[in-house]
């Protein structure tokens, strides 16, 4: 009998642990923000402007409430937290990931610096996080043509609503229109198109996923007329088209229908009157460099100096999901960026700022999620990192943040 109570005593207080572990956690789950907190550091980046020193930025629950000298803010904000030698900047922005589709793990790419993520193709969702978790944007599957790129390389297994998990194929207008529809009307940021007919030497696309074997080239790729009528439809419901395109023929389709966004620096060699024409159009380029790093340089690095002699206009993209790049803030990325997108001039410290305004500022605004994202202007998302010493002088140290916040809440802090 007293072997019995002694187990029945253990149970019960083993049970009443586990309860109160249970409540604690949920309490701290749903624990209110602090009203504010005051981050001081020897300098800041504020998305925009050049860095400035020994500055602090505000924050009131989930939003940057003002930026200014420690001095200036004195007296606003008891919860100060000096971080010393130290970089503030806005959380960084992946502008081309396939974080859903990969399956890789959410919080691994937040811990790494990447505060919000635009993930172009694979299963189709509504918005999701930024509040203490990674803020992630969805295209939904990528529009492509009958047996052509990406479902003859990736073989869908299931798939969402009605759509395969990382590609849809289409073989009229009435069918892209409609399929065009149902992914805004599932939360799509942006449309996704593939406009590849293979070839590439180096591609990634070009390499065997699995056990499934590439297919030879040419692959079928979308008609002009249901390209134009994808963009139509999109610009009608007030969404960007990005397209997939890795040569010529792709990139010339891409450029008449009046795409917004290429997904990839094109691998292939595109003509400069090609190149000339997209900036002119206004077309943004989203890098992906590093993940291309095998493409021949007479493509990839040869139309990428090309449009920064022709002022083409760059968005960070490090196509975070591949197993040749970092899950979280790329600093080759950054660096090939630099020394290729600069021009014709020597790289200068404007060249350095305009890197870091594609992962922040200027990749925010593209979105068109939130007016002020990327940015630590008032009334921004308080998406921040921060890092020890200056970044400005050594990307590498950017992949591994002292500090990251999700809106106003903290994932990481080692200071």
């Amino acid at each position: 009998m007293k072997t019995k109570y002694h187990y029945l005593k253990s149970f019960c207080l083993l049970l009443t642990w586990f309860l109160s572990q249970a409540v604690s956690t949920q309490a701290l789950a749903t624990e209110a923000l602090p009203s504010c907190r005051l981050l001081i550091a020897k300098q800041l980046f504020d998305g925009v402007n050049y860095p400035q020193a020994n500055m602090a930025v505000l924050i009131e629950g989930n939003k940057v409430k003002q930026v200014g000298t420690p001095e200036s803010l004195r007296g606003q904000c008891r919860n100060r937290i000096n971080l010393g030698d130290a970089t503030i900047m806005p959380g960084f922005i992946e502008s081309h990931a396939h974080v859903t589709f990969q399956n890789v793990r959410k919080d691994t790419v937040l811990e790494h610096g990447i505060t919000t993520v635009q993930d172009t193709g694979g299963p189709l969702h509504p918005k999701e996080g930024g509040q203490g978790k990674l803020r992630l944007l969805s295209t939904g599957p990528i529009i492509q043509a009958v047996g052509g790129y990406p479902l003859n390389i990736f073989t869908p297994d299931d798939t969402v609503g009605g759509l395969a998990k990382v590609g849809i194929s289409v073989a009229t207008t009435a069918e892209a229109e409609l399929v065009v529809q149902q992914l805004v009307d599932g939360g799509a940021t942006a449309i996704k198109i593939a406009l590849e007919p293979g070839g590439e030497i180096g591609a990634p696309w070009m390499q065997p996923h699995g056990d499934h074997p590439v297919p030879p080239a040419p692959w079928s790729i979308l008609p002009k007329e249901i390209v134009q009528a994808i963009v139509n439809k999109a610009h009608k419901l007030g969404k960007r088209v990005i397209a997939h395109v890795g040569e010529q023929d792709g990139f010339d389709r891409a450029l008449a229908a009046g795409v917004d966004e290429l997904a990839h620096m094109p691998c292939g060699e595109i003509s400069d009157t090609s190149l000339q024409a997209a900036v002119n159009a206004g077309i943004t380029f989203v890098t992906t460099i590093d993940t291309l790093a095998s493409c021949a340089p007479t493509g990839l690095h040869s139309n990428t100096f090309k449009l920064g002699l022709f002022g083409a206009n760059f968005i960070y993209g490090s196509e975070v999901a591949h197993d040749n790049v970092p899950w979280g803030i790329n600093a080759e990325e950054m660096h090939m960026m630099l020394h290729l997108t600069h021009g014709a001039d020597a790289i200068n410290f404007d060249d350095v700022i305009n890197v870091f305004k594609s992962v922040t500022s200027k990749a925010g605004k593209r979105l068109g999620v939130h007016p002020l994202l990327g940015t630590l202007a008032p009334g921004a998302p308080a998406d921040i990192i921060a890092v020890r010493g200056n970044p400005f002088e050594r990307f590498k140290i950017l992949e591994y943040p002292d500090l990251v916040m999700s809106g106003g809440r903290v994932i990481v802090n080692k200071f």
